[in-house]
């Protein structure tokens, strides 16, 4: 960029002295393009058409062109291996930075899009956002983000969870009702799965589930019209918020944590900034307007769980979501109903409650009931040793080379197994734990110096002795009662004279 005086100057020299341009250019230290981008803006030269380097392409120009004429919507991608076909050596990549500058495809023109506004209480918009994977035990899971925007005052709610399936996507709305303290009238959804199965026009299979959920709360599901994001983009607008205010300082929280903090977020900053319709107003104070405006809440929440159909062999271990949930073992061979919220997951057989446990969101991991295992092993003496054997490895990992080398030494391993537990029920794991240790470092590893070695942590401790009584399974002996006697019987008898 030249300066105003300077073109003046060089418009001066041109005009009245009558100077050519590389005159110009040499007198003032500047290059002729310059001197002739002056005049052309003054509109003291005519426009130079640029000259146009030969192409690679220009020998399909013709062929590119009836293609063109022939199928208008053909894609490039498409057109560019026909001309791959026909001998062209360019990349894809050229190829369409080429047809672009030819303009042998008209372009759309720039269509204009209305400003929706929406009366309060009348619409939602609900969408899901990918974040990232999180590293979890045995694997790695996918973070989502379940987003429920009110489209009048613009409040949204967040939650965090660890899939995007049907379970998450209703309690996602459930808790959202709860947020806002009332459903609006009219939800509006992106072509998700979770929303619609199958659209063909104006044809629209919803999910099943959906229309229960919407049945039970009175809201019209509606989906948006195909590449028509634009009709969404309240929520869009409020994803790419939480993206650059909420979640960058908070990476590497867990869900938990993320999920707290999500809460507090909607209902404080998230919710005093500016109204878009209004920047008087605060986003809460438009909500205050709105809420009297929402459906009313039913007395009871909608039902959540996931419902599936686990077909058992012969191990009495239901899989589910990538772990592995035990039942009792006289349950083998048979399909049993498994039903699974974000919390627990119950497995029935037919109607009877068989089993239950904590929702595990880790992945490879085997969750077992005490109980479970305690029948089984009563039931299989086997099932008893590898039993005994699994639960002290899983308690003291390091007990696996003091058993390796017991079995070296050609030692008998179920006594050992046995007395190991024995001491892990009267010691614990974390004592165990160091006894092993320091048994196998000594070069010992044998159970009765595991013994010695915890009887020696108990004395420096000054703890007292673990007792363990162990009565025989019988039921005259552990329903026996025992009858004191009087001591008086055993004095030896007196001389009455």
């Amino acid at each position: 960029m030249i300066s105003p005086q300077l073109a003046a100057e060089i418009r001066r020299l041109y005009t009245v002295e009558g100077w050519r341009r590389h005159t110009i250019a040499r007198h003032l230290g500047l290059h002729h393009s310059t001197v002739g981008r002056a005049l052309g803006r003054a509109g003291l030269l005519p426009p130079e058409e640029p000259r146009r380097r030969r192409s690679m392409l220009d020998p399909y120009v013709a062929f590119i062109r009836e293609s063109f004429e022939r199928y208008p919507d053909l894609p490039v991608a498409e057109l560019y291996e026909m001309a791959r076909r026909r001998g062209y050596p360019g990349g894809p990549d050229q190829f369409r930075h080429r047809i672009a500058l030819l303009g042998l495809r008209p372009r759309k023109a720039p269509e204009a899009f209305l400003q929706l506004r929406t009366l309060p209480g009348e619409q939602a918009q609900v969408d899901w956002a990918y974040f990232s994977d999180r590293p979890v035990e045995g694997g790695r899971r996918r973070l989502w983000a379940f987003v429920m925007v009110l489209s009048y005052s613009r409040l949204f709610y967040l939650r965090f969870f660890y899939d995007a399936r049907m379970p998450s996507f209703l309690t996602g709305h459930v808790e959202a009702f709860a947020f806002f303290g009332g459903i609006a009238r009219t939800l509006l959804y992106d072509n998700l799965k979770s929303a619609v199965l199958e659209r063909r026009g104006s044809a629209i299979r919803f999910h099943p589930r959906l229309l229960e959920l919407a049945d039970h709360y009175g809201f019209d599901p509606r989906p948006v019209a195909p590449g028509r994001g634009n009709e969404k983009g309240r929520v869009e607008r409020a994803i790419r918020y939480l993206r650059t205010s909420f979640f960058p300082l908070r990476r590497t929280w867990s869900l938990e944590a993320l999920n707290r903090d999500a809460l507090e977020w909607c209902r404080g900053r998230a919710s005093q900034r500016g109204w878009p319709q209004d920047r008087r107003r605060s986003v809460d104070q438009a909500y205050r307007e709105e809420r009297g405006h929402l459906l009313a809440l039913p007395a009871e929440s909608f039902p959540c769980h996931e419902r599936l159909v686990a077909h058992l062999r012969r191990s009495p271990y239901v899989r589910f979501d990538a772990n592995r949930y035990s039942v009792p073992h006289d349950r083998v061979q048979r399909s049993l109903t498994v039903l699974a919220d974000l919390d627990r997951l119950r497995i029935f057989d037919r109607q009877e409650l068989v089993a239950e446990h904590a929702r595990c969101w880790d992945k490879g991991q085997v969750l077992e009931d005490p109980q479970h295992l305690a029948d089984l092993w009563k039931s299989k003496r086997k099932a008893r040793v590898h039993r005994g054997q699994d639960r002290l490895l899983r308690a003291v990992p390091r007990a696996q080379e003091l058993l390796s080398a017991l079995a070296r030494r050609q030692r008998h391993l179920a006594t050992a197994v046995a007395r190991l537990l024995r001491l892990l029920e009267a010691f614990g794991a974390e004592e165990l734990q160091a006894a092993v240790a320091e048994a196998l470092d000594q070069g010992s590893p044998h159970p009765e110096t595991v013994r010695l070695v915890l009887d020696r942590r108990r004395r420096q401790r000054k703890a007292k002795p673990p007792i363990a009584i162990e009565l025989p399974d019988d039921p005259r002996i552990k329903n026996l009662v025992v009858k004191p006697h009087r001591l008086a019987d055993y004095d030896p008898p007196q001389d009455e004279s």
